[in-house]
């Protein structure tokens, strides 16, 4: 039987019975490459068969919803010996999980994982680890090991291989409980032609590993590179396959990493886990606060401090605002950790509540430590840090801001506002600015101020 050949962009993964100059879905030119499918060899079925030596599935495909199996591993979580990892995990590592690990080069992907093997040497000296790299040599890994203090005691496995056929060999010789291959686009089967990290190689590597999970009930962790836009390069179908999508994320400049769950079938996909990277490796941080906080001497024009939730954990993060003169006709909203439109409509907000000349001023706003806001719970944080700047005003630098601000200047509850006020008090915050609706929920709180405002425009009486 003639095998059919198809056409796939190298961008998006769309599929084309012939060769086509623009992709009709991502409207890419020139990314349509010729591409042979595999005959079925990513099935389920098929990987189960070829690991039915060290499958913990039996022969029948189907079960009841009340009968409980004794033999299901999805009822207990492996401790990765990191407490950061597990709480991103949402409880430790599930052993027959498959996992996708994103981050730019050179973040700290492989030292992560490096770790975790270690951790997991600590917590569970019983189980067998596989790291598979299709970029380094068996020396490189293992030096970095060295450093890091891993040692594998007959139980950590190193190898060097691409092709996957070769690494479904070894796995199926060595009967690891966790292997790591590092990376997704470095690997390829020799059941089709097309290169490394194309589009069907990509699709057909993920398929298997995720058969290979699930049939072998071995935790799988894959590591993908990057685009420039951010997003793990391959086709967005990787990330529907796999149970739990990390981000690993830092600058450059600093030392700090954040891993961050942007998919968790079996917890939080919002917690946050802080790493700081040095000589010896990623080191946990307790209090992700003292990262995003600047200790000063006295008060500061233009800074505020407010909170943010990350799924279980409370952040407290310095806002900081530059309001200067424009020699530009349109002046500028430069925002770093804070949506640009947001910060727009804060101005137009202060503008029109607070009388803040804003129209001819350059409006420059940065979340010290580089972190994201993504909730409003800091809007009126950020509203403080503007007016300050603008009016060269500073406030005390033990006050905390909370709450969210509509577009009537009103000042709006937040969520869990106990947890947060609750946080500031815990690291010294002597006095906390929030909505009037939400006085009522903290009159048993002691041990801090409170401040309630209704209107946006009550902060230049609070001065």
């Amino acid at each position: 039987m003639k095998q059919k050949t198809q056409y796939s962009c190298q961008n998006c993964g769309h599929f084309s019975p012939k060769w086509l100059g623009r992709c009709p879905s991502c409207e890419a030119w020139n990314s349509f490459v010729e591409e042979k499918p595999s005959a079925s060899e990513g099935t389920l079925a098929a990987v189960r068969e070829e690991f039915s030596g060290i499958s913990a599935v039996g022969a029948s495909s189907w079960t009841e919803l009340d009968q409980p199996d004794p033999s299901a591993r999805h009822l207990r979580r492996l401790d990765t010996g990191m407490g950061e990892l597990n709480r991103v995990l949402g409880g430790g590592l599930v052993p027959d999980s498959f996992t996708l690990l994103g981050g730019d080069p050179g973040i700290g992907k492989s030292t992560l994982l490096l770790q975790v093997a270690r951790g997991i040497r600590l917590t569970h000296p019983e189980l067998k680890i596989l790291y598979v790299s299709g970029e380094e040599s068996v020396d490189q890994i293992r030096s970095r090991a060295i450093r890091l203090g891993v040692q594998g005691q007959g139980k950590i496995f190193l190898a060097a291989e691409t092709e996957l056929e070769r690494v479904f060999s070894t796995v199926k010789e060595i009967q690891p409980n966790i292997l790591v291959m590092d990376s997704l686009q470095t690997f390829a089967s020799s059941h089709l032609q097309s290169a490394p990290g194309s589009v069907t190689q990509v699709r057909e590597v993920a398929t298997r590993l995720m058969a290979l999970a699930k049939s072998a009930g071995i935790a799988v962790w894959l590591v993908g590179h990057v685009t420039k836009e951010g997003s793990i390069a391959g086709p967005k179908v990787v990330e529907h396959m796999v149970d739990t999508v990390l981000y690993f994320e830092g600058d450059s400049g600093m030392s700090y990493r954040l891993l961050r769950a942007v998919k968790n079938r079996f917890g939080s996909s919002r917690e946050l886990g802080v790493f700081e990277m040095d000589g010896e490796g990623l080191k946990e941080v307790s209090n992700p606060s003292s990262l995003f906080l600047t200790e000063r001497a006295e008060p500061v024009v233009g800074t505020s401090v407010g909170t943010t939730l990350e799924g279980s954990r409370t952040i407290l993060v310095e806002l900081q605002a530059l309001v200067a003169p424009s020699p530009l006709s349109l002046p500028r909203r430069t925002a770093v950790g804070l949506d640009s439109n947001r910060l727009a409509l804060l101005g137009a907000i202060l503008e029109r509540h607070m009388r803040v000349r804003l129209a001819e001023q350059d409006l420059f706003f940065n979340v010290a430590g580089g972190l994201r806001l993504s909730e409003p719970a800091c809007d009126l944080a950020a509203a403080a840090a503007i007016w300050s700047s603008c009016e060269e005003k500073a406030f005390p630098q033990d006050w905390v801001w909370l709450g969210e601000l509509g577009l009537t200047g009103e000042v709006r509850r937040v969520s869990q506002i106990e947890v947060r006020v609750e946080e500031a008090k815990k690291l010294g915050f002597k006095t906390a600015v929030i909505p009037q609706g939400s006085l009522d929920r903290l009159k048993k709180l002691k041990g801090i101020r409170l401040i309630p405002i209704s209107k946006v425009r009550e902060i230049v009486e609070l001065i």
